[in-house]
């Protein structure tokens, strides 16, 4: 075989190596992430719950303890927040849900607690955990305090419905049928919402 045959020969099998790196590369970038348990678990326990205004205090209570704490809001109110910090499994979370008011309990807890409008927010007592705990939840924050991969937000949620642009960068993502919706930048996790489908869901 002519040297110039050799080198041809060899050239093809360069080339067919590059090919099939090239191929498995590209096969392991399209690899699903690994699912969030949790995540799974809790379209059932609390998204959907939530998104059909069923969602009660005492049932995300079970699920992570945290604390009440209200805060001033001016002509509309106090609100009353439910806020923990949670970890599941290898990642820590912040969590922060609202409780569903009426005018006049909002009334009484300004009165209760004689806070002023643009005063500091207050902790509660561990007592008015148990008193409220069959109130409705109207709004759920996640927030993760580390990295949270979108492909692993895909894996545990599947693909989500809508994907919007954001003006400040960014994504969100648009599951309605869990009323959820999830604010990402450059693929990661920023925030999670959860909102009752009826209402509009803004940051």
């Amino acid at each position: 075989m002519s040297p110039q045959l050799r080198s041809f020969r060899w050239l093809i099998y360069a080339g067919v190596l590059l090919v099939s790196a090239w191929s498995l590369w590209t096969l392991r970038g399209q690899q699903p992430g690994e699912p969030l348990p949790w995540l799974v678990d809790w379209q059932q326990q609390v998204f959907v719950p939530l998104a059909e205004e069923r969602l009660t205090l005492a049932e995300l209570r079970a699920l992570t303890g945290g604390e009440l704490w209200v805060q001033p809001q001016g002509e509309g109110g106090p609100r009353l927040l439910y806020r923990a910090d949670w970890r599941a499994a290898e990642q820590s979370w912040q969590l922060e849900a609202e409780l569903a008011l009426s005018q006049n309990e909002r009334d009484s807890l300004l009165a209760a607690t004689g806070l002023a409008a643009g005063s500091a927010e207050q902790a509660l007592s561990g007592e008015l955990l148990d008193q409220l705990g069959q109130h409705r939840l109207a709004s759920l924050l996640l927030k993760p305090a580390d990295t949270v991969a979108g492909a692993r937000l895909i894996a545990s949620l599947g693909q989500p419905r809508v994907r919007l642009g954001l003006q400040e960068g960014g994504e969100a993502w648009v599951y309605p049928q869990l009323g959820l919706t999830l604010f990402l930048r450059d693929e990661q996790l920023q925030l999670l919402q959860n909102l009752p489908r009826r209402k509009p869901q803004n940051r």
